[in-house]
């Protein structure tokens, strides 16, 4: 390795995600140990497994120019799309969700690897339409990649898992050029979708008002109304626009909105078909966890109860009492970062957040300073992918965000997210390695 390639190479990253896995397992320990100091759980040692193996896959990666990438994309696209058909087919059930493939005793989750073959599928896609960026059919075609596994990973279902796609999707489609008025049509679309899905659910089981609003908030009425003035309006501001043939005039704000308006409630009503009734409940529990007191109301309670009592130093490692006395559910994975909290405290917490955003800055500067506009979108990927995940697990486990599942990568006990973690690192350290 000669000076040049020293310098390039971003060993900040790499210190940071190894000191992330380390606390990582040292916390997943600690959620095996019970109040008696009994062990029951070995997870630990299998994540230190999957870490080994992480290691060395993300020395193969770093060793192999990542430009190698382009010519695979589609290859590796569509091999993570049939695990995704495998897994509805034939994946294990777990919690009425289809999201595992087991394979000699582990379990895969093909949806984890997904978004990193999609990132490459997409960044390969914008790199060979790069002078047609600012056409809005080519923001829709590359819509359409991120679509395919969206949808495989919502009929599973999977709903937490599907919406990290949305902000990758935007952030490589602002980085590779495309018009801002295009982008935030699809965000609009996609945040609306989420609101109409949320809306009944709130006034089913939150609002506490005049009978009649909820009945009308609670079934097809809503929907129907909302699709139907939409579409009136759309009708009427396109007639408008052609008739006048002026551009972005008042006709064609009108159509731009009242169009988002009508594909986000498609959207909705055909996700609320999909997704099931705790699914549902869950967008909205952390409002009010007492509209499930002892599913995920319960997580949230026992999440806010463990992150508050640590305190700013916290209670000392292997102490924690909602860990130690099994109080805090699914405390190796989905809510690793409350065990964190309740033993090393506020200031414990403020390590892990200064190591993400390490991690998280120094891909979008990597995305900046790339030789190339396949590595321009490449790390523009990873590191939003990165920090969608760190926000919505860290939101999740305080209460201010609802519970989705999703792991917070690095810390979270599980192999698929892990390596998935480990994988995006090492692309981005190669992409730094060979910016010059």
């Amino acid at each position: 390795m000669n000076v040049r390639a020293n310098q390039n190479f971003d060993f900040l990253i790499l210190i940071s995600v190894i000191l992330l896995i380390v606390i990582g397992i040292s916390f997943i320990y600690s959620s095996s140990i019970t109040s008696t100091g009994a062990k029951v759980s070995n997870e630990f040692v299998k994540q230190i497994i999957w870490a080994a193996i992480g290691l060395v896959l993300m020395l193969t990666i770093i060793l192999i120019d990542y430009k190698t990438l382009e010519s695979f994309a589609v290859y590796i696209f569509f091999i993570s799309i049939f695990l995704l058909v495998v897994t509805l087919l034939f994946g294990e059930t777990v919690n009425g969700s289809r999201r595992w493939l087991g394979i000699m005793g582990f379990g895969i989750q093909a949806s984890e690897f997904a978004k990193i073959t999609t990132i490459i599928m997409l960044g390969t896609f914008y790199v060979k339409n790069s002078r047609n960026m600012t056409k809005i059919s080519t923001l829709f075609k590359g819509a359409l990649i991120v679509l395919l596994p969206v949808v495989l990973i919502i009929l599973q279902p999977d709903m937490g898992t599907a919406l990290v796609y949305i902000p990758i999707f935007l952030a490589m489609s602002f980085t590779a050029g495309a018009k801002v008025k295009h982008i935030m049509y699809i965000a609009l679309v996609g945040l609306l979708s989420i609101i109409l899905i949320i809306v009944p659910v709130w006034f089913e089981f939150i609002y506490s008002g005049n009978e009649a609003v909820i009945s009308f908030f609670v079934n097809d009425k809503f929907y129907n109304t909302i699709f139907i003035s939409a579409l009136a309006i759309f009708a009427i501001s396109l007639l408008g626009y052609f008739l006048t043939k002026k551009k972005y005039d008042y006709y064609y704000y009108f159509a731009y909105f009242s169009s988002i308006i009508a594909i986000s409630v498609i959207g909705a009503i055909i996700a609320r078909k999909i997704l099931r009734g705790y699914q549902l409940i869950r967008l909205v529990v952390f409002l009010n966890p007492d509209i499930d007191p002892r599913g995920a109301g319960w997580h949230i309670r026992q999440s806010i109860n463990a992150i508050g009592s640590g305190g700013i130093f916290g209670k000392g490692f292997l102490n924690g009492t909602q860990s130690r006395l099994r109080f805090l559910p699914q405390q190796s994975t989905d809510f690793i970062f409350s065990i964190i909290a309740e033993e090393i405290g506020f200031l414990g917490c403020l390590l892990i957040f200064f190591l993400f955003f390490v991690i998280i800055i120094r891909g979008y500067m990597i995305s900046m300073s790339a030789k190339d506009l396949f590595g321009t979108n490449l790390a523009s990927g990873i590191s939003t992918m990165i920090l969608v995940h760190f926000m919505i697990n860290v939101g999740m486990a305080i209460g201010v965000m609802p519970i989705t599942g999703i792991p917070l990568f690095f810390l979270s006990y599980g192999g698929s997210a892990l390596w998935t973690a480990m994988i995006s690192a090492a692309l981005l350290i190669n992409i730094s390695y060979r910016r010059l």
